[in-house]
């Protein structure tokens, strides 16, 4: 079994490249989607957050996801504390996702891969990317934002130079015709 890293900046297109890859048989876990869904179930960790963020951190035993993102995308500290809970358990989680698997390939979608360090626990990483443009298009269409919210978002995020030298494999995803190509090509070199 190899495990594989992918990771992308906002707008590259890896729910799309994930989808491509596991129609060719791989095994996918979303860190992201895995994280909320502990951090909504796992009493450790629910009572950890409400430590750090009290009791506004959920509303009706739901994680109040917009009250977190609005402290920690402005106080660094408070982030890297969440983040410190919560990467240790999607780790665990992840183990327990890849015990149970048969695949021979396990994507590991991760937009921080690198920044939470998980880049550590794969095999081989792939780094997602697109123009600028396209990127722009995809998160107005997806978000219904604006050009700007979206500049402030990226902001926040690693560029695709600094995720590309850490990478072992680049897909370009503009066209979704040459994007098949280059997952089947990847997908064929991963099980050699």
């Amino acid at each position: 079994m190899k495990i594989v890293g992918l990771t992308g900046g906002i707008g590259s297109g890896k729910s799309t490249v994930l989808k491509l890859f596991q129609d060719f048989g791989a095994a996918i876990y979303i860190a992201d989607i895995e994280a909320k869904k502990l951090m909504n179930t796992d009493k450790e960790l629910i009572s950890k957050i409400k430590l750090l963020f009290g009791e506004k951190a959920f509303v009706n035993e739901v994680l109040n996801t917009n009250y977190i993102a609005s402290i920690v995308f402005n106080d660094k500290g408070k982030l890297e504390l969440l983040n410190a809970m919560v990467h240790p358990k999607v780790r665990q989680d992840f183990n327990n996702f890849v015990n149970k698997t048969t695949a021979e390939i396990v994507i590991y979608e991760a937009a921080i891969l690198f920044e939470s360090g998980s880049d550590k626990i794969c095999d081989f990483v792939i780094t997602v990317t697109s123009d600028f443009d396209t990127k722009i298009d995809r998160i107005m269409k997806r978000d219904n934002v604006s050009k700007q919210q979206i500049l402030d978002r990226m902001k926040h995020q690693s560029t695709d130079e600094f995720k590309i030298k850490r990478s072992n494999f680049v897909i370009t995803n503009n066209s979704l015709l040459y994007t098949k190509l280059q997952v089947k090509t990847v997908y064929n070199l991963l099980l050699m």
